[in-house]
């Protein structure tokens, strides 16, 4: 059975059985409205929550041993599609999993549709019996009084799936995870276009099969599908000498969400090193300015297009405001600040600002020199962002873990197989515990993260020291290896 499981066939179905078991989970544990006038997606009690939060937990479990098992098959690229479609369709139909962030999108396009200042306010101004009225009772928290930290293209989108579902909540979030499938297909389009040397197949092993982005893309719905769909897609322009349309295509990500801009700056390195016969100067003032100039066009055309304004260079440090334990500078902050108030009585929210703004520091310093390396041709630019907005997240002030996905399709597809790609494959299996299925962070989590990072990290230390010879993705010789050619 267990060699049945290890073939590129078991391993699929054994992620589909997995993936099956999660959208189970998901009808009783997963983030259920507050009200759901269709009585589609409805509590069944705290008996079935708990053996729903215990089935998705399973199912994930199992989905992650298969995808590291198919990842070691040596499937093809054919069928590692194939593959994606039979994992992500379960969660398509699912109430949110993983988080309720979904409600806010269309919370937030229903105030676009009746004229609310999406950017001054949050989902409580709208009509509880109006449209979006139920999505806004879901919205968690302090974030029913949150302005959103969104820009205008994604408002405006959710404003269209609002007016086309009357703010209805089922059809709306369907409406949405629409279009976060629509955000894979242009994932695995421009993955499968920036992978080096054909090495396609383990590319989209961890850049699209991925566990994570399976959950928080389809299942959670999140705009981030959408900004990472649109940045990869910038990047395959730019590095084929298209930069005006890539840094374009980039413009429209940041309108999405704005850490998008860090690709420019390695937009602008493909673009400099693309002006050949150029003067060094020249070169340089071509690759600091014109995608960020071409970006500037296109993010002021959209937010006057919108008609929701510029607002939204004002609500980009709204979610820092909120305490997560992935951030480790906020987490350091949060110790020494409360150890200077016990010792000196200094006051701690200032030391835990000091040290956000310090980790900001390094890591600015640390995309400076990924790009400066790019520059002078010792890193894959492509390479360079991944690796730059990985970085970003890891030194930022608020961490989710869908977070990691910024600069995964970046880095997957140069170097997969490579020291960042191992390290991303093993934290892909510690941040997949981080979350319940209702979008929570619970404490055992953390622990159950730890364990699956542990476990990932051993399997590699093993196999790289040839204990277990491993099979790579798409590098399997004979006819099966041929049939997984690209097409």
């Amino acid at each position: 059975m267990w060699a049945r499981a290890g073939s590129a066939a078991g391993a699929r179905w054994l992620g589909f059985a997995g993936a099956v078991a999660m959208a189970a989970g998901g009808w009783t544990a997963g983030a259920l409205p507050a009200r759901d006038p269709w009585g589609v997606w409805t509590p069944h009690g705290a008996g079935a929550q708990i053996a729903g939060a215990l089935l998705a937990y399973a199912g994930l479990t199992v989905l992650l041993a298969a995808w590291w098992a198919y990842g070691r098959s040596g499937a093809g690229v054919r069928h590692t599609l194939r593959t994606l479609g039979c994992w992500a369709a379960p969660l398509a139909l699912t109430p949110p999993l993983y988080s309720a962030d979904v409600y806010s999108y269309v919370a937030q396009g229903a105030m676009v549709l009746e004229g609310h200042d999406v950017y001054q306010a949050g989902p409580s101004v709208l009509d509880p019996a109006g449209p979006g009225g139920d999505a806004a009772a879901s919205v968690g928290g302090n974030w029913r009084d949150t302005p959103a930290p969104y820009g205008p293209l994604f408002l405006l989108l959710a404003r269209a799936v609002a007016a086309a579902t009357g703010g209805a909540l089922v059809p709306a979030v369907l409406a949405l995870r629409l279009l976060a499938l629509a955000a894979l297909v242009l994932i695995v389009w421009s993955v499968r276009r920036l992978a080096t040397d054909r090495r396609e197949a383990g590319a989209l092993w961890l850049g699209v099969l991925n566990p994570l982005l399976l959950m928080h893309v389809v299942g959670g719905a999140h705009n981030d599908g959408l900004m990472i769909g649109l940045v990869l897609a910038g990047l395959v322009l730019a590095r084929r000498g298209r930069w005006v349309a890539g840094s374009a295509v980039i413009g429209l990500a940041v309108m999405v969400k704005s850490p998008a801009a860090l690709a420019l700056l390695f937009t602008g390195v493909l673009a400099g090193r693309a002006a050949t016969g150029w003067p060094v100067a020249a070169r340089v003032a071509k690759g600091l300015l014109g995608p960020g100039l071409v970006a500037a066009l296109v993010v002021a055309a959209t937010s006057v297009a919108a008609g929701t304004g510029f607002g939204w260079t004002h609500t980009q440090g709204v979610a820092s405001a909120i305490h997560t334990a992935l951030s480790v500078s906020s987490d350091a902050g949060l110790a020494l600040g409360e150890g200077l108030r016990l010792l000196t009585g200094a006051d701690p929210d200032a030391v835990k600002a000091a040290v956000r703004t310090a980790g900001l520091a390094v890591a600015a310093g640390v995309i400076g020199w990924l790009a400066l390396r790019s520059a002078r041709g010792r890193l894959e630019p492509v390479l360079g962002f991944g690796l730059a907005v990985t970085a970003l997240v890891v030194l930022s002030p608020m961490v989710q873990p869908w977070y990691l996905l910024w600069g995964l399709g970046a880095v997957a597809a140069v170097r997969w197989d490579g020291r960042a790609g191992r390290v991303l494959a093993v934290l892909t299996a510690a941040l997949a515990y981080e979350t319940h299925p209702s979008g929570a962070t619970p404490w055992y989590g953390f622990l159950l993260g730890a364990l699956a990072g542990l476990a990932g990290w051993r399997l590699l230390r093993s196999e790289t020291a040839g204990a277990r010879p491993r099979t790579l993705p798409g590098q399997r010789t004979g006819r099966a290896g041929r049939a997984g050619a690209r097409t």
